[in-house]
């Protein structure tokens, strides 16, 4: 009798082991589904009914619970994490508009120049500044032609200035000759006079 008790002791004791397991590895793995699917496949069946261990039911309701909580959680925890994401997308691309219309107003100021208050294009003002200076150039060269013409001019009346010059200082001194020869014939005559 003591083998027996012993016997069934040890029984007791393996079954008891075995269901504690078993009741552990349901409460504490497994997804929800697999506990559903084992709680549906371990509880005992009487007629189209299926007869379910109280506690069974008590820790699948505290798991689903659990998960529903943790589920909520972080459902609450991606929301606020993509309001943050949103706030910082919208600010950075604020800072994006701001950093374009910047870029935008620089690059129109490089390819822009003010002359006078006038913003003209850096083509047009080349434009503008290579044909300025061209009919720069012209005028130069027309006023550096009329100057030539007008020193050759200058030069060639100085020079018949000169000639004109030394003419009348020839015809002075012949007239100054003559003018001379006149008087002598003049006071020749008067002495002649004089001593006849």
């Amino acid at each position: 009798m003591l083998k027996k008790l012993i016997l069934a002791f040890t029984a007791f004791l393996i079954t008891t082991t075995v269901f504690s397991q078993t009741t552990k590895r349901f409460i504490d793995t497994g997804s929800v589904k697999n506990q559903f699917d084992y709680l549906i496949d371990e509880s005992n069946k009487y007629q189209d009914y299926k007869v379910v261990k109280y506690n069974w039911l008590v820790k699948l309701k505290s798991n689903v619970s659990d998960s529903l909580s943790a589920s909520k959680k972080e459902i609450i925890s991606n929301y606020n994490s993509i309001q943050a994401q949103k706030k910082t997308i919208d600010s950075l691309m604020a800072a994006v508009n701001t950093s374009t219309n910047q870029i935008t107003s620089l690059n129109t100021q490089i390819e822009s120049i003010s002359l006078f208050g006038i913003q003209f294009k850096k083509d047009t003002f080349k434009t503008i500044f290579f044909v300025i200076i061209g009919i720069l150039a012209i005028l130069l060269l027309f006023f550096i032609t009329k100057y030539k013409h007008g020193f050759s001019i200058i030069k060639e009346t100085k020079l018949s200035l000169k000639e004109l010059e030394d003419e009348y200082e020839n015809h002075r001194k012949r007239a100054l000759e003559r003018e001379q020869k006149v008087m002598r014939k003049l006071q020749d005559e008067l002495n002649k006079n004089k001593k006849d």
